[in-house]
């Protein structure tokens, strides 16, 4: 027994199994709510997960660069808050069936359906006779994998295909969704293939949708001052918004792009929250909005910095970290290899991950402007489990924590490395 005590005690030092998991899954499953309405910019779903950080914060004990945690910024989106979708009078669910272009206006139409001739990329008589026809009163309907082909054909084809009332684009498998900056003229919408007919005759839609040039939102930020090295910072960040919601029934829960992360970050938060595990260096922690917008928050961040960028030693960010079992991927992993060497090293000493990975440079994430400034930066995500990404499925419930607990271990004895930087 005692032999077996020591080999734990080496293994994880006191303190690293501070972890909660009941925690854990109470702010995930919290996150991934129906009130948070998919984290996303309808019903003020982000500001209710920034009001939960900035309060798990607070209990954690965590210090405020100002009074509230908050850094407020501003973005243009649009917002969609009701798509309605029939193909031959049958109705469809969003999400399920179909999905609305994130950028669609408002609007309603009842058109007439016209099957791409898709003998235009080959055929060059063909190719005149689409270009001849009006498509006014008419939805233009193609498989995705010629929507993707357009470009290869002269602009104006591309440009009459925009001319068209509407497009329905028939995806074979699976839907995605997205945040949209802006407003799109045209209709568009993503349709299951199987839930259209070989030759359906007629649509019918109606879209409720708002753009906001100037949408106020905000990331959320507080640090563990060091006990010896105050000016010197680790950061661990993690965005927390995700896509929102579509109407009154459908909407995005985002578990693990990137509740997950988020929940790591607030255990994080939490663990070094604690007197007796006080690091002698400073640590920020980072819960940015809007990533999925495109890495608005953290890009705005940079040109904002509540402290200067150059105290950073090394920014660790946290993004799709709900599974593992097939490993752990490190974004920038080629770019800085003696970190990344030290993190590899310390995952098969104590068989934290199967497989670490290393991949090069990669603007896929909130670490991406900071390296663009020249910041050292890790992304890390975990690989294999769940296949869900930008769509309805992403569900807690679903999402198995694999190697959350590891991961959690893994930073805690990386940042250990920076001691007396």
């Amino acid at each position: 027994m005692r032999i077996c005590r020591l080999l734990l005690f080496l293994l994880f030092p006191s303190g690293v199994f501070a972890q909660d998991m009941a925690r854990v899954k109470q702010n995930l499953f919290t996150l991934c709510s129906p009130e948070f309405n998919g984290r996303g910019y309808v019903k003020d779903g982000d500001k209710k997960a920034a009001g939960l950080i900035q309060q798990q914060f607070r209990q954690a004990g965590l210090q405020a660069f100002n009074d509230n945690y908050y850094q407020t910024f501003s973005l243009p989106v649009n917002t969609v808050q009701e798509v309605k979708l029939k193909i031959d009078n049958r109705k469809l669910k969003p999400g399920r069936d179909f999905i609305p272009d994130a950028g669609i206006g408002p609007g309603k139409g009842k058109l007439r359906v016209l099957p791409l001739d898709t003998l235009i990329f080959t055929d060059e008589v063909r190719g005149e006779q689409f270009l001849e026809k009006s498509l006014t009163g008419y939805a233009l309907l193609m498989p995705e994998k010629f929507w993707a082909k357009r470009n290869i054909l002269p602009a104006i084809f591309a440009q009459r295909m925009q001319s068209a009332s509407a497009l329905l684009i028939t995806q074979p498998a699976k839907l995605t969704y997205t945040v949209a900056r802006e407003q799109h003229a045209q209709p568009r919408f993503e349709v299951l293939q199987k839930r259209v007919a070989k030759t359906p005759k007629k649509v019918k839609f109606e879209a409720e949708a708002k753009f906001i040039p100037a949408y106020q939102t905000q990331n959320v930020i507080g640090f563990i001052p060091g006990s010896v090295y105050p000016d010197s910072f680790i950061v661990f960040s993690a965005h927390y918004d995700h896509l929102g919601s579509i109407g009154k029934k459908t909407y995005f829960p985002g578990a693990n792009d990137n509740a997950s992360g988020t929940s790591l970050l607030l255990e994080l938060a939490h663990y070094y929250g604690k007197p007796e595990n006080r690091p002698e260096y400073s640590i920020a922690f980072m819960a940015f909005g809007a990533e999925e917008a495109g890495l608005v928050g953290s890009k705005y961040y940079v040109e904002n910095p509540l402290f200067p960028l150059q105290q950073i030693k090394f920014l660790l960010n946290l993004d799709l970290t709900g599974t593992g079992e097939a490993g752990l991927m490190v974004v920038n992993g080629r770019v800085h290899e003696k970190a990344f060497a030290r993190l590899k090293s310390i995952s098969d000493e104590k068989r934290y991950f199967p497989e670490v990975k290393a991949r090069g440079k990669a603007a896929n994430s909130d670490h991406f402007p900071f390296s663009e400034k020249g910041v050292p930066a890790f992304f890390c995500y975990t690989l294999g489990g769940t296949a869900a990404y930008h769509d309805i499925n992403d569900k807690p419930e679903t999402l198995p924590l694999t190697k959350f607990q590891e991961l959690f271990r893994l930073m805690v004895d990386f940042s250990r490395g920076f001691r007396g930087l």
